[in-house]
């Protein structure tokens, strides 16, 4: 199994500025706006991205969830392994509001799809948008596209893209890994 580097540090952090600042062209005071983070590993991504639109570039505070898609994913009864979920936090009323669901990678496009399913639970949105650090372009089993994209990554089937943020593995670093 090798590894190679995709993104470092401080690619990752340039990303980050770029993508807050075309959440700010598009959503300008964010007033009708609402962030989720799409558990588990687009959580990180989510709350760093508030915290760059908050504390960075002063935008007022913007709602920040967390959505749990465990048991809306069409694969769940496919695996003989014990599903952990994790915990979904919507503290406020996602009715009529832009969603801006937030993941890691885009890779199939499946928790999307669920994530679509699970977010009606909160009521009807008026928009929904896909922000992603991470789209391999190529892998896609379902007709589901980012709206905003931090690198495309043309990764065959066999190789796996590992995000890692310094919350919680020590450095914001992105590999491709080969089997």
């Amino acid at each position: 199994m090798s590894q190679k580097v995709l993104l470092n540090s401080k690619e990752v952090t340039i990303i980050l500025h770029r993508l807050a600042c075309q959440l700010i062209e598009k959503h300008l005071d964010f007033s009708d706006t609402i962030l989720v983070g799409i558990q588990p590993r687009g959580v990180f991504l989510a709350e760093r991205l508030k915290q760059l639109l908050e504390n960075e570039y002063k935008t007022p505070e913007i709602p920040l969830g967390y959505l749990d898609i465990t048991f809306f994913r069409d694969d769940f009864r496919r695996t003989d392994k014990p599903l952990e979920a994790n915990k979904t936090q919507i503290n406020f009323i996602v009715e009529n509001k832009k969603v801006i669901f937030i993941d890691d990678v885009l890779f199939t496009g499946r928790s999307i799809r669920a994530a679509l399913t699970a977010i009606q639970s909160f009521g009807r949105p008026s928009e929904i948008e896909l922000l992603v650090l991470i789209d391999r372009r190529f892998s896609r089993n379902l007709p589901i596209q980012p709206d905003y994209r931090g690198r495309q990554v043309d990764a065959i089937n066999g190789e796996k893209v590992k995000v890692s943020w310094k919350e919680n593995e020590g450095e914001d670093v992105v590999h491709l890994i080969t089997s």
